[in-house]
């Protein structure tokens, strides 16, 4: 029974990342070569690196992606590492788009979203192609969804799996650790985040354990890019690091906040999925605008952090 439950968590997330990417697939209306140039001219000042980052974000339903992007542009010498703090910015919020979307608990829209999916995917380039993408995309991820809520009673009921959520539930620390490897494996941080929403909504965790794998979910989703700079030259590895002591730091900023921010969510919404959906939100928010003034000054602390290191 335990083998057959697991396979399944582990079906259902395939389907969570398979719907991710069909849905970007479908929302990306412009080459990567255009959203470079887009790039290019939106690193002339923070505010407008977070802005372009946001919606290129949203666009590419990654934020790992848009930091690729930038590690390229920087190791080709088209723009300083400087220059990419505010799109880092951005992409950190532009990835919550994704759960905003999965918490309107539409997930009864599934199977019809599917079937027209399927029908519109028929007309290959063209409109209504893009459009199938989106639609059998958002309909992947919510009959996922309905499966981790349908599997977390029964899961929650096996000793080991019990001791692990009660363990999570009461370990703050478990959670960011969870959320940083799961995050890892699979390299999205909406899939990881989206699977803490079905066992909250499943009563196996609570709110508060959804926040802390939330925060590890961000520091996971940092080593696509990290990766991607490797032999990409010291400029463009500073990129990569921007992006991991963003998160890193954002984490230890919320780790005493978790209980507040947990609390504070369960106000703003009812149902347990739009909470931690809005606390994602908040905290990408605030992180990005409390770093926003003092960009450069940040990329001046990488840029030092990364000299220590190298002469160590």
């Amino acid at each position: 029974m335990a083998k057959e439950l697991f396979s399944l968590l582990a079906v259902f997330i395939a389907l969570f990342l398979f719907g991710i990417y069909i849905l970007r697939a479908g929302l990306i209306q412009t080459g990567t070569s255009k959203a470079q140039a887009l790039l290019l001219k939106a690193t002339s000042s923070p505010l407008k690196g977070l802005i372009v980052g946001i919606f290129i974000t949203a666009l590419f339903q990654s934020s790992s992606v848009v930091t690729v992007l930038l590690v390229g542009l920087v190791a080709a010498g088209l723009i300083q590492f400087r220059q990419t703090i505010g799109v880092i910015l951005g992409a950190n919020i532009g990835s919550c788009f994704t759960l905003e979307l999965v918490a309107f608990k539409m997930t009864d829209l599934a199977i019809p979203l599917l079937v027209v999916g399927l029908v519109c995917l028929a007309f290959s380039k063209s409109l209504l192609y893009k459009i199938g993408c989106v639609s059998f995309g958002i309909g992947c991820i919510f009959l996922a969804m309905n499966g981790f809520e349908s599997l977390a009673a029964p899961l929650s009921s096996f000793p080991l799996t019990h001791q692990f959520f009660e363990w999570t539930n009461h370990h703050h620390l478990t959670g960011i650790t969870v959320g940083a490897i799961v995050t890892t494996i699979i390299q999205s941080s909406t899939a990881t985040i989206g699977m803490a929403m079905g066992f909250i909504e499943g009563q196996g965790l609570t709110m508060e354990s959804g926040v802390a794998i939330m925060l590890g979910a961000n520091i996971g989703t940092c080593l696509t890019a990290y990766i991607a700079s490797i032999g990409a030259g010291k400029s463009a590895r500073l990129v990569a690091h921007a992006h991991i002591w963003l998160n890193l730091l954002g984490a230890l900023l919320f780790y005493p906040l978790i209980a507040f921010l947990a609390h504070f969510v369960s106000l703003l919404a009812d149902t347990a999925s739009m909470q931690l959906a809005h606390a994602s939100t908040i905290y990408n928010i605030v992180c990005s605008l409390l770093v926003l003034p003092f960009a450069y000054l940040f990329a001046r602390f990488v840029e030092r952090i990364a000299q220590v290191k190298r002469f160590k």
